[in-house]
């Protein structure tokens, strides 16, 4: 589990080139191509052979990438870290703190900046050339909001780039230069077929120094490290560093399986912990930012959670292990919707692929064009149910993503600690609710509680008791003390909090919560 201050950073390496001179070419390095993956006895060290070849062959592909930011643009250089953080392989430089120090008494002594244009931030990444005629890969934070970038060659020649197109949910990019004759590429292999333990060797641009070949292994899969439902990390222990952002991971046969993007350290330097977008996912977003400009992602119009243990067994499929995707909401004429999906509904594959975390649906429909039909396979109340739907096309504001006051006419205080009380038009208008909204609003939990035990609060709506509506808080109250009857049972309640629904399994003691 991370630390509580850990957050997600993500930025160029910044000003050192600007101020040192750096500008080197990006490099490669983990295991011998004669090393074939699961089949081969344990090699001892003086059988290893050499990634020399290896190297030499895919190295000329791999280039840095030089931004220079528009004179508006946020100053990520002058961040301070925090103790402990993920962090985007770019970044600052040891030499930040001195820097900053040394413009900060410049300022000083003069007072104020002088007039006339200045400073622009200069920032450093990496990328790898996939197509000879010029087009190169980098993630999105590394170009960020740029006014210039440059491609700079190992022999260290310069060429301009221009910006094909950007993906911030995929934190991909892009960029085209004008090639006068075929270019080194390198090609996408099989980030799928990776295995936890397969060799792997990183290319990146750490700290401005340039070209740098790292070697490691694939330590875990399907990796979420900022919340993405849209990317499965790759984990591995190559050294990757600030300014590594953009460059690529090789498998042994020198094909590009993921892209350095982020890496978790305590003091900014690697720790062993980096993380890589799969080429299996940057492949297809980077074919349709190549074709059209931009990435376009299927709808199907549904609001989910996880399936915790708790609510598969409220739900009654506690047999069959808490997998699937929990309807929590159905957009009101959006694809799902039209196919008949439910609130309830736990939709465990999408054309015969299994949804085994929650994240795993909208990444599914997000790769499937709009007005393709996929079919569903839905658990409903304990029942299989299948179900054809056509995707539609995503709306930005439309995302299918995972996740005490007074009122008048309280009912009864039932036992599972919750005091109700009905929507009038008052409490409608102080939760923001809708004039066709039913339910019955909690107005006081007591503490030590099975309801405060699941984080039930003043202001929560209670729609639908184990499957059922609610209408108001006798509704309530009566269903709740039929579910009582099976005490070992949690009750699964539909609730609504500042609009965004979501399933709790309420357990009738509070011990159990």
């Amino acid at each position: 589990m991370m630390d509580k201050q850990t957050t997600i950073r993500r930025r160029p390496m910044t000003r050192l080139a600007m101020m040192l001179g750096l500008s080197t070419a990006l490099a490669v390095g983990p295991v011998s191509l004669a090393l074939a993956q699961g089949t081969a006895p344990p090699l001892s060290q003086d059988q290893l052979p050499s990634f020399a070849p290896m190297v030499e062959k895919i190295l000329p592909a791999v280039v840095n990438i030089s931004v220079v930011e528009k004179s508006n643009a946020a100053p990520v250089a002058d961040e301070e870290p925090d103790d402990q953080q993920f962090q985007g392989a770019p970044g600052g430089t040891p030499f930040d703190d001195m820097l900053r120090h040394f413009f900060e008494q410049q300022q000083q002594q003069h007072g104020r900046q002088a007039p006339g244009p200045q400073p622009q931030m200069l920032a450093l990444g990496s990328g790898f050339i996939i197509d000879p005629a010029g087009y190169v890969v980098t993630n999105n934070h590394v170009v960020g909001d740029a006014a210039k970038v440059t491609v700079v060659f190992q022999d260290g020649s310069e060429h301009k780039a221009k910006i094909v197109g950007k993906d911030a949910k995929t934190d991909l990019a892009l960029l085209k230069i004008d090639a006068p004759k075929p270019l080194p590429y390198v090609q996408w292999g099989d980030s799928d077929h990776e295995r936890i333990g397969d060799w792997i060797m990183a290319v990146g641009n750490p700290f401005g120094l340039g070209g740098t070949v790292t070697k490691g292994i694939v330590s875990a899969k399907s990796r979420s490290i900022d919340g993405s439902s849209y990317v499965d990390y790759l984990q591995i222990d190559a050294a990757v560093n600030r300014g590594n952002s953009g460059g690529p991971t090789f498998d042994l046969a020198g094909h590009v399986i993921g892209i350095n993007t982020a890496i978790y350290s305590p003091n900014g330097g690697n720790v062993g912990i980096a993380f890589d977008i799969p080429s299996d996912t940057a492949k297809a977003v980077i074919e349709q930012i190549k074709a059209n400009g931009h990435v376009d992602r299927g709808f199907l119009g549904v609001e989910i959670q996880q399936v915790t243990p708790d609510l598969a067994a409220a739900i009654g499929i506690d047999k069959d292990g808490p997998q699937g995707a929990l309807v929590a909401a159905v957009t009101h004429a959006g694809p799902a919707a039209k196919a008949g999906v439910k609130v309830g509904d736990v939709i465990r594959q999408v054309n015969g692929k299994p949804i085994q975390k929650t994240r795993d649906l909208p990444r599914l429909i997000a790769e499937t064009a709009a007005g393709t039909s996929v079919h569903l396979s839905v658990l409903r109340q304990g029942k299989p149910v299948e179900i054809d739907a056509t995707v539609g096309h995503l709306d930005e504001t439309k995302v299918a993503a995972a996740e005490g006051e007074d009122g008048d006419q309280a009912a009864d205080t039932p036992a599972l600690g919750m005091t109700l009380s009905s929507l009038n038009p008052a409490i409608r208008n102080r939760l923001h609710l809708g004039h066709d909204a039913t339910g019955a609003v909690i107005t006081h939990v007591d503490s030590g509680s099975a309801a405060d035990s699941v984080g039930l609060e003043g202001g929560d709506v209670i729609e639908r008791v184990d499957g059922r509506p609610v209408t108001g808080p006798e509704d309530a109250k009566t269903l709740i003390a039929t579910a009582e009857k099976t005490p070992s049972k949690p009750v699964l309640l539909l609730v609504d909090r500042h609009g965004a629904q979501s399933f709790i399994a309420l357990p009738q003691t509070p011990d159990a919560g």
